[in-house]
């Protein structure tokens, strides 16, 4: 029964999942939205604040040296999905709703995973301190590539009205809070460490009230009606298969580039993996007006599928000899 057990989903996805349905039956509605909205830039400004606070800049000091990984994993990260998301166009937009498909390039462009990277990095023996400076880099870099991979590549393979403005506001919303915490660091900084349950309740909590307003807006726009259940099921089907191309491409890239097998290790699990944590906050500045449920969907789908797998693949790793 154990082996069964990974495949579940964890806590906070279950905890996604309720959000999802609750907006589906109980959507907020005028005033509402506006107080959400409110909330919610109010706790993804903590929530980068925090992360800025959190962030040693020695992990990244002293990961520069071993570039050769980081280049590999930043190019897998944002110039190999992008290109997949784009060269697949022909596949995946036949099977599903052009939202979605805005949805799995907004997803394509969006910077690796932190937490989970490292964990499973760790688990599976393989370079932890590179996973640490490569993950932390990726989602500073994020703030700044995202916003400009969305500009070019879903404007122009998705035919969806994106400004470049996004960037100014990312800036201001994601990127002053991020480095007003840089600033804190040597005062707050140990006692924000110290109070990891802080973090998190701060990180999975502003992304539940942006799930929920998102939802709740694309919901009144008819979301569940407008998205046909053979549009979901080539979703999935769209996901797993951008993930097991993800994976082999870092695979194929670690190779060519003859890592040993713990930096191999980490380019399978930095270079594969998007962050859902930066994505969904991400999405409400970028996609401002549009119907971001729907844009967002895609990237709730593929977090779980890439956990669920990585960690079969993380256990497998794990496995070898010391």
């Amino acid at each position: 029964m154990s082996r069964y057990v990974r495949f579940l989903p964890d806590r906070f996805t279950s905890f996604l999942i309720i959000t999802v349905v609750i907006a589906s039956v109980l959507p907020a509605h005028g005033k509402g939205i506006v107080a959400f909205e409110w909330i919610t830039n109010i706790a993804i400004a903590l929530l980068f604040f925090l992360h800025g606070a959190r962030l040693p800049r020695e992990a990244i000091v002293a990961g520069i040296t071993h570039w050769r990984l980081h280049l590999t994993i930043f190019s897998a990260t944002f110039i190999m999905f992008p290109l997949l998301g784009v060269l697949l166009k022909p596949v995946l937009q036949p099977l599903m709703t052009p939202e979605l498909y805005t949805g799995v390039l907004f997803l394509c462009c969006l910077p690796a995973t932190v937490q989970s990277a490292i964990a499973f990095t760790s688990m599976a023996r393989g370079n932890v301190p590179a996973a640490v400076c490569s993950a932390s880099a990726s989602s500073l870099l994020g703030i700044f590539l995202t916003p400009l991979l969305v500009g070019i590549v879903v404007a122009t393979s998705a035919s969806a009205p994106i400004s470049f403005d996004a960037v100014g506001k990312i800036m201001l919303q994601l990127l002053l809070p991020f480095v007003l915490g840089q600033l804190m660091r040597p005062w707050i900084g140990a006692w924000v460490y110290q109070r990891k349950a802080l973090l998190k309740f701060v990180d999975q909590g502003s992304i539940l009230l942006v799930v929920y307003t998102a939802f709740s807006e694309a919901v009144n726009e008819g979301l569940w009606h407008d998205t046909p259940v053979p549009a979901l099921l080539g979703l999935l089907l769209a996901c797993v298969v951008l993930l097991a191309l993800a994976l082999l491409g870092c695979v194929a890239l670690g190779r060519a580039f003859k890592f040993n097998l713990e930096d191999r290790i980490t380019l399978l699990f930095g270079g594969s993996k998007k962050s859902l944590a930066s994505g969904i906050p991400m999405a409400q500045v970028i996609f401002a007006g549009q119907a971001v449920g729907a844009i967002v969907l895609p990237l709730m789908l593929f977090h779980q599928i890439q956990l669920m797998v990585c960690a079969v693949l993380a256990a497998r790793y794990a496995k070898r000899p010391h």
